[in-house]
């Protein structure tokens, strides 16, 4: 685990704002790896309580059970208030700010994390909506196609089928490669998913977001 930051403007209380946010953004994580902080802003701003922007880079993060192996975000302008008294609790997010960014999952941890008891809901509602079967037993991605199965009740070899998957109205819509059938995953509204991408066994988002301190 490693962090880093750099600074357009290097006074004190922008070194202290870095340091804070790096705090908040884990907090926000059941965990984060190598993480890379920069800031868009001056002492000046800060005072002021206003940065004109953050950029981050992190790699394995573990965001409310989802696996992410590399995250790229970048924000809109960020009020912040700065706590000397409270060195762990420094840089209180003041108000929401947009987030712009890429994401990486691979397709194994995808398929762990629609195992796992925080998101087994998903998997079981994208094989029963598409397949007609439940519980998931598995995803995997191969190249451009997403693979889902499922067990099938008397029979010792699941049903397996083949999906593309693709950014339609701001989510992931997932269709069936033969015959009819598809699905849109539920999304929360403050997230808009503007294009995804299935290659070489990763799944690649892109996408915004409206983040609530």
């Amino acid at each position: 685990m490693s962090e880093s930051t750099s600074q357009q403007g290097s006074g004190p209380l922008v070194q202290l704002l870095a340091r804070g946010l790096q705090l908040w953004i884990r907090s926000r994580c059941k965990a984060v790896g190598d993480l890379k902080v920069e800031l868009q802003g001056s002492s000046a701003g800060l005072i002021r309580g206003r940065l004109e922007g953050v950029s981050l880079e992190a790699r394995d993060v573990n965001f409310d059970g989802l696996p992410l192996q590399h995250a790229e975000l970048n924000s809109g302008p960020v009020r912040v208030k700065v706590n000397f008294s409270r060195p762990s609790q420094a840089v209180q997010l003041e108000d929401a700010f947009s987030l712009t960014g890429n994401v990486t999952m691979t397709g194994k941890e995808l398929n762990q994390a629609l195992l796992s008891e925080r998101w087994r809901w998903l998997g079981d509602l994208l094989t029963e909506e598409l397949m007609g079967l439940t519980p998931l037993g598995g995803l995997r991605i191969d190249n451009d196609i997403l693979e889902l199965q499922a067990a099938v009740k008397g029979q010792s070899e699941p049903a397996i089928q083949r999906f593309s998957l693709q950014a339609v109205s701001g989510t992931l819509q997932i269709r069936r490669l033969e015959g009819d059938g598809q699905v849109a995953l539920p999304m929360d509204p403050s997230i808009q998913i503007d294009k995804a991408v299935l290659a070489a066994g990763l799944l690649h988002l892109s996408g915004r977001a409206n983040v609530t301190p």
